[in-house]
């Protein structure tokens, strides 16, 4: 299956292809486009035609289109599943919910385009401000560049194409290049909805060309990425005053308090620690317990994760699959060993079968070691005592990284501190820090990124805030 890049509307044959392979069967599943500098330019090129075209485009056409393609997405769930559990193997079921999910970013976006307003400011609450009426409104700043990850390689994409057709903005894409296939396919249904020419591209290939060539052409206004705190922070660097979105790594952790029904949330944290093999930003990483819960904790998070089924990513009974490439097989294996030979015992795991990692628990594991201070993704969860809840935000808190926390508890003390003291962008109150819904507000500090994602608050970081001023004094 060959597929072709997506400029200004059409679809381009490429200079050059690269085979794309399953993670899982590593057979080949498509041949993807190259891009060359020439044909990013052409992608570039025709977003900053299209950007005057989207700019004037009444905001109801602009939810109508988005709702066609929620639509079109609705009726093709099924296929549209299968291309991520190929491309990413991410388990079939955990592929329709993103599927799902992403219906419902597109409605939110739709939703959303109707919504975008300013407000009065009443000038002569200032001495000089009599007999002038001010008001503000949101005006699209042009060209998105937008660069996704391979993890969810369809809702991501969604939550950058949406909110920058919602507000009026053109886009170009450069998806993941292990997923390229969900970008591609949501162009087809953007094609199928009339979104004009230009208004979406869609560049597959090398991710150094095409991402030094959107962060530093001055036509491109706008950088949203989504990927590795080292990739975000270059972006940073060089972007100069372009505004940037950067949603990067995590270590997600969770706090179990004294009083937390242990059996009520096992299930919960399991999902949490090894949903899509833990290839989640904000996957269950470290799990803090109470001394007086910690061994009963253990015993049954560990029974629990013996239940899971490892293998094939299009059986739909299956809750573990392959890492998306060997070398993350290689890498997660090295940091187990590191942490056996510093002491970490290993309850369950370890192992890998082919280019899957068997979901790994390990207890007593250093803060220093490289499964607790740095982002795994890979099914490992780390399970650490604590003496106190404070001693556990701490350890929280004792990292790079800032994207989401959780902790159990049913003290409202406790939960009030927790939220006060936790440094993240997130804190989630008797729930795991995995939980997201597409229209609140996602992103973190410290590593963890800069700017927020969620329709609403995409669409402010896509807009400019205009003042108008009339004097009525003439």
């Amino acid at each position: 299956m060959k597929k072709n890049l997506f400029i200004n509307g059409e679809w381009v044959e490429a200079s050059q292809y690269n085979a794309l392979h399953s993670p899982y069967s590593e057979k080949m599943i498509a041949e993807i486009p190259a891009a060359t500098i020439e044909e990013v330019e052409k992608g570039i090129e025709a977003a900053y035609h299209a950007r005057r075209i989207m700019a004037a485009m009444p905001s109801h056409q602009r939810a109508s289109i988005l709702e066609k393609v929620a639509s079109l997405l609705d009726e093709r769930i099924d296929e549209a599943a299968e291309i991520i559990a190929n491309e990413a193997a991410k388990p079939i079921t955990a592929a329709r919910a993103e599927v799902q999910r992403t219906i419902q970013t597109y409605k939110f976006a739709a939703e959303e385009a109707k919504r975008i307003h300013g407000e009065t400011i009443p000038l002569d609450a200032a001495p000089g401000g009599e007999g002038r009426m001010g008001y503000t409104v949101r005006v699209p700043i042009g060209v998105i560049g937008a660069i996704t990850p391979f993890n969810f390689p369809m809702n991501l994409v969604a939550h950058k194409i949406g909110p920058a057709i919602a507000s009026g903005n053109s886009v170009i894409l450069k998806p993941a290049g292990q997923t390229p296939l969900s970008a591609l396919f949501i162009a087809e249904l953007f094609q199928e909805a009339q979104l004009p020419a230009g208004a979406l591209n869609v560049i597959t290939g090398s991710g150094s060309l095409i991402g030094e060539k959107l962060v530093t052409d001055e036509r491109v206004q706008k950088i949203s990425f989504t990927g590795s705190p080292a990739v975000g922070i270059g972006i940073r660097n060089k972007a100069g005053l372009k505004r940037v979105t950067l949603e990067l790594g995590s270590n997600a952790a969770v706090i179990i308090d004294k009083d937390t029904p242990i059996d009520t949330i096992i299930s919960r944290c399991v999902a949490g620690a090894f949903g899509f093999q833990g290839q989640v930003c904000i996957s269950l990483q470290r799990i803090y317990v109470h001394e007086q819960q910690y061994d009963s904790f253990v015993d049954q998070f560990v029974s629990a994760t013996k239940e899971l089924t490892v293998g094939d990513p299009l059986d739909p009974k299956t809750d573990v699959s392959a890492l998306i490439t060997r070398k993350d097989i290689t890498r997660t294996l090295e940091w187990i060993e590191e942490a056996k030979q510093n002491g970490a015992e290993i309850m369950i795991g370890g192992e890998a079968e082919g280019n899957i990692l068997l979901p790994t628990v390990i207890v007593g594991a250093e803060p220093t070691m490289k499964v607790s201070c740095q982002e795994v993704f890979a099914p490992i969860v780390l399970i650490n005592k604590v003496k106190t809840i404070e001693v556990a935000i701490e350890h929280v808190n004792d990292s790079r990284y800032g994207l989401q926390a959780g902790i159990y508890t049913d003290n409202i003390h406790t939960a009030l501190t927790a939220a006060e003291k936790l440094h993240v962008g997130g804190v989630l109150i008797n729930d795991i820090p995995t939980f997201r819904v597409d229209h609140m507000p996602y992103g973190g500090v410290k590593e963890s990124g800069v700017g927020k994602e969620g329709i609403k608050y995409a669409i402010e970081e896509m807009t400019d805030l205009k003042l108008v001023i009339f004097n009525k004094n003439k």
